[in-house]
């Protein structure tokens, strides 16, 4: 049985990454999620395990120091997000491709790490004008966390020619069918 290929999608908050990795698990794809630890709380929409690992900030700490993280990042003072080795393992070895829904940074780390073996795609919002909109209207954070998010957003647009390819989502419906083109091409792709 071959090992799964990785399809990693990184974008700034609100830009809509998530939402497109969620159509793509429903296609005949054999994508499984990798799900990421953070340190940071859990909104009530969200169930450990499923969206994320929910762990302490000291058990996060340890984990960095016995080198069981692919990728990680402190991306706000002790707020922390990560890969695990052993997740992206655990699904390679059932012969399913690993889809990411990671930060930028994240996502630059862990092509770096895997090279051709991995797609980078990153997505991008029309305008940071359109991201503030979409946080906006998500209601799941403060006006100061908002503002926070789109500071951070404008330093990572700059990392999008670090990437396999650019989906900008301005119209959903075009973007799924573009990242649906994307990982297709990739899967599908046999090497000599």
């Amino acid at each position: 049985m071959s090992q799964g290929k990785l399809i990693i999608f990184s974008a700034p908050s609100g830009a809509g990454k998530t939402t497109i990795v969620r159509h793509l698990l429903e296609r005949d794809l054999n994508l499984e999620f990798s799900v990421s630890a953070t340190s940071r709380a859990k909104r009530h929409t969200e169930t450990q395990g499923k969206d994320y690992y929910f762990i302490s900030e000291e058990e996060f700490r340890i984990k960095i120091a016995n080198n069981e993280f692919l990728e990680w990042e402190e991306v706000y003072h002790g707020t922390f997000y990560g890969t695990l080795k052993s997740e992206v393992e655990r699904i390679r070895q059932n012969g399913k491709n690993v889809i990411f829904d990671v930060d930028v940074v994240g996502g630059c780390n862990i092509k770096n790490y895997y090279g051709d073996e991995a797609l980078a795609v990153f997505v991008q919002p029309p305008s940071v004008e359109e991201l503030r909109n979409r946080l906006i209207s998500r209601s799941t954070d403060s006006m100061e966390v908002i503002e926070k998010r789109l500071q951070k957003a404008a330093f990572e647009l700059t990392f999008a020619n670090q990437f396999d390819c650019i989906i900008v989502n301005n119209q959903l419906e075009k973007a799924l069918a573009e990242a649906e083109k994307y990982i297709n091409e990739f899967i599908n792709h046999k090497y000599d």
